[in-house]
């Protein structure tokens, strides 16, 4: 790699690693975040051309903030009236919150937390959250986070300038939310996360089961939110829960790139140091007062991925959490992953008649794991028919190609040792 090629990957590995940090300082001293966007890529720009010549500065990041301040600066005396309008947010936010400008030391300082929580705002949407923190936060670009949620570039580029938008006409603070503020705020920024992740780990359509490269960005996330407020449980909670689940990526897909369950993988494949390093968080999360549903998870997860095989299981540990999960959440979905469990513990009868109660639950009717988790335990029981049924309502919900080729498979074996009068491989609609 040449001297200028090599500096130009040391530009672009510095923006990626540094962007929610440039952003936020540079929110945090101006008060828009357009503006902080259009200077945040003006400043890169120049480093691109500066470095290869006169080589990478000793503190790139306070180097790029420099450089981004300068131009903002000129970019406000230009435009008085913009100048004017920003002043006055200026002035609201440090009433909100006052503090003075961070001062360029030898590190870029780290405004992000407040960028989190702006990003993570209840006023916004829930689908614009992901979006703008994956776009600022992350540093991904708008085609990149519309890749992430399998939508056109120009779907995602509205839902971006929708949710900025939002935020100067309701002049969203950009703040830490206070002490008081902070356990009402925070599950909010967590569940971002999460379900960025979600759909890393199980995509919600397209031809794979899992996109890896989301479920990272998720994880990276997790790791700076975690810096930001370490004496958090459910931060902890949240990242030890990825690792645990994410260190299994390798074993979660044959060859063909159907979904192996967790009671076939190959556990040998399981990333080790992710899973000790998601191990050594879990009782973090887990001690200091009552436990929130992401440690309950991660306690979940650390069993499953402490255990040999699913044989020697903690099963009865396992139900136990659940029962404390369902007590937190009341979701239709720990009911219906604590149904398997009990099926686990003492036998697919038992596990049926909780997934039974279930059947009328109407936030599981497009859920294929329902389904699919009836068609499993009828075929343990024998009853093959109703088993290929079930099997064939799961392959109608199904949302990627992955999990079709499981499904179509299952339904094989199934009609194989009894045939009905429909064909095993029917239409699936995705």
């Amino acid at each position: 790699m040449g001297e200028r090629a090599a500096a130009r990957a040391s530009v672009e590995a510095m923006f990626r690693e540094e962007y929610g940090r440039l952003l936020a300082s540079l929110v945090h001293r101006f008060g828009d975040l357009d503006l902080a966007e259009e200077v945040a890529s003006e400043a890169v720009e120049a480093a691109l051309v500066h470095w290869p010549v006169d080589g990478v500065p000793d503190r790139p990041g306070a180097w790029l903030l420099t450089t981004a301040r300068r131009k903002a600066v000129d970019r406000l005396r230009r435009d008085r009236a913009y100048a004017a309008r920003l002043a006055v947010m200026q002035v609201e936010a440090d009433r909100a919150a006052p503090a003075p400008p961070p001062e360029i030391g030898d590190d870029l300082p780290d405004e992000r937390l407040r960028l989190f929580f702006t990003c993570a705002h209840p006023a916004l949407p829930a689908e614009d959250r992901a979006a703008l923190t994956l776009r600022c936060l992350a540093g991904l670009t708008t085609p990149e986070v519309a890749r992430a949620f399998l939508v056109p570039t120009a779907t995602m580029a509205q839902r971006i300038v929708r949710a900025k938008k939002k935020i100067r006409q309701a002049r969203i603070p950009f703040r830490v939310p206070g002490a008081d503020e902070l356990p009402e705020r925070l599950p909010g920024v967590l569940g971002v996360l999460y379900s960025v992740f979600t759909e890393g780990y199980a995509a919600s359509s397209g031809p794979d089961l899992q996109r890896p490269d989301v479920a990272e960005e998720a994880i990276r996330l997790a790791r700076i939110l975690h810096r930001l407020l370490p004496a958090e449980r459910e931060v902890t909670g949240l990242l030890a829960l990825m690792l645990l689940v994410h260190a299994r990526r390798d074993a979660r897909t044959a060859p063909d790139g159907s979904p192996v369950l967790l009671d076939e993988q190959d556990r040998s494949r399981w990333d080790r140091p992710m899973v000790e390093e998601g191990l050594g968080l879990v009782p973090v999360a887990l001690t200091g007062g009552p436990p929130g549903p992401y440690g309950v998870q991660a306690a979940i997860a650390a069993l499953h991925d402490e255990a040999a095989d699913a044989a020697s299981t903690d099963w009865p540990q396992i139900v136990a959490l659940y029962d404390v999960l369902l007590a937190l959440t009341a979701s239709p979905v720990v009911a219906l992953n604590r149904a398997v469990a009990v099926a686990m513990r003492d036998g697919p009868r038992a596990g049926l008649a909780l997934l039974d109660e279930l059947a009328d639950e109407p936030r599981l009717r497009g859920h294929h794991p329902y389904p699919m988790a009836r068609a499993d335990l009828l075929h343990r029981l024998g009853r093959r028919a109703e088993a290929a049924d079930a099997y064939r309502q799961a392959l109608d919900l199904a949302g990627t190609d992955a999990e079709r080729k499981l499904l179509r498979r299952r339904l094989t074996q199934v009609t194989d040792h009894h045939r009905t009068a429909r064909p095993p491989d029917g239409p699936a609609r995705s």
